[in-house]
Parts: structure tokens; sequence; C-alpha cells
């Protein structure tokens, strides 16, 4: 049974489903229906195999693809009814992103990437977006690396900045693929601290898809796809054993 809400909704799924090549013989359904609700505030590790829809289900929700059938309600905004302009507005005010690489880019500094969500939506950066980064890269223990490139960074330090830069300016939702398949133990313990902390310091959303068990154990509720469809949503209970 899906997990209580646990405050107003941010998100809405109403029988979406997914298909590609439609038409072709090789058209193929990936998602079959799929009904979802997230309230605001919700920490979510979205689990399952590989070639269950994961991915796809992430770039519905990131408004990257559209659905082939059903209703997504983003903050009550029935998504389906927007076009790419309408879109592109509601992303850069509602949601953030969080890759396994983090796409920074090498000729820019720590500061000049995080800030550059802001430059594309707006651009220029204001004072105070460019305050914010500041301290965005302040409280990701990146302090005395604003002015270093990705380069002269540790692979940890880079995914520090790209949550930084997700958060920039200020979502609501921070979607994160795999954020940190490309880490070792150590170091992913730590960035899936942070993004914890920022949880909770600051009330941001999260949706986490994640294949390692020790750490979907550490959210607040597992949504479990197989084969296109929600295996489990459940609520996961702290101090238990990871999840299989």
């Amino acid at each position: 049974m899906p997990a209580p809400p646990t405050g107003g909704g941010l998100i809405d799924l109403s029988g979406i489903k997914k298909s590609y090549n439609i038409g072709r013989p090789s058209e193929a359904e990936v998602l079959h229906g799929l009904d979802l609700q997230i309230a605001t505030g919700e920490f979510i590790a979205l689990m399952g195999p590989s070639g269950s829809g994961k991915s796809t289900l992430l770039n519905i929700l990131g408004l990257l693809e559209h659905a082939t059938a059903g209703q997504y309600l983003l903050q009550g905004q029935a998504v389906q009814d927007l076009d790419d302009a309408q879109l592109t507005l509601l992303r850069r005010q509602t949601l953030g992103f969080v890759f396994q690489f983090h796409h920074l880019l090498p000729a820019f500094s720590a500061l000049e990437n995080v800030t550059l969500p802001a430059l594309m939506s707006e651009g220029s950066v204001s004072s105070a977006q460019n305050e914010r980064a500041r301290s965005l890269l302040d409280a990701v223990g990146l302090a005395n690396a604003m002015d270093k490139r990705p380069g002269e960074l540790s692979g940890g330090m880079q995914q520090r900045v790209a949550i930084a830069r997700a958060l920039v300016l200020e979502p609501p939702l921070v979607l994160a693929d795999e954020p940190t398949g490309n880490l070792d133990t150590a170091t992913s313990s730590d960035v899936f601290a942070l993004l914890r902390r920022i949880h909770e310091e600051r009330g941001t959303s999260f949706i986490v898809v994640t294949h390692d068990p020790r750490l979907a154990v550490r959210c607040d509720r597992l949504v479990e796809l197989v084969d296109g469809r929600i295996a489990r949503d459940e609520a996961i209970v702290a101090g238990t054993e990871p999840v299989h």
C-alpha cells in the first residue's frame, strides 16, 4: 500500500503510460498505467531492476519526456496541458536535477557552475543569486574551493558542486538519478548524508533513484518498479535492515 501523504500534494500521477516507437512493429509500452502520489517534503527512494522503467519515470517527472497517456499534476498544474515554453518555465521553477555524472563545465569555477542555472534562466546572475550560490557551496563544505575548476576537485567534491547547482534556484523538488553511483562507498555515504541534511534543513523534497539498498533504507519511503509497474510502495522504518 502507498505510504500515507505527509504534507500537501506535490505530485499526482494517474494512469501514466509511456510507449516508444508508436505505430511501428517495434512499439513497446514501458510504463503500464502508474498511479503515484507524492507529498511535499518527502524523501523517496526509487528502485527497480534494469529495464524496469525508472529512468523513463524520472524523465516524465522531470518534464523531459511526455507520458503517452494518463494525467500528471505537478503542484496542482496539469502538465499535459502545457506547451514547451510553459514546461521549460515550470521545470526551472519547480525542479532541480542531480545525476550520476555531474556534468560540470570544466572551464568554469565551482561558483560559476553553481550559478549556471540562474544565468541560463535569466541571462545574468543577480547579487542575491551569487550570494546564495556561495552560501550553498559553504553548506556543502566547499567554502574554500569556490574558485577551483572541476578538474581540481575530487569526485565527491564535484558531486557536491552539482548538488549546490541543483538547489540554487530553490526548487521544491530535486530529482537525483544515481547521485552516488560513481563514487566509492565512503564518499557515497557522505554525499547521501548531505542530501538528507538539505532535506531536513530546507524542506526540499527528494526522489532518489538508487540501486544500493544501504542507501535506500536511509530514505523515508520506497517506491519499487518492476516491469513498468509499481511493485512496492511503502514507508521505511528507521533502523530496519537494507531492502532487497
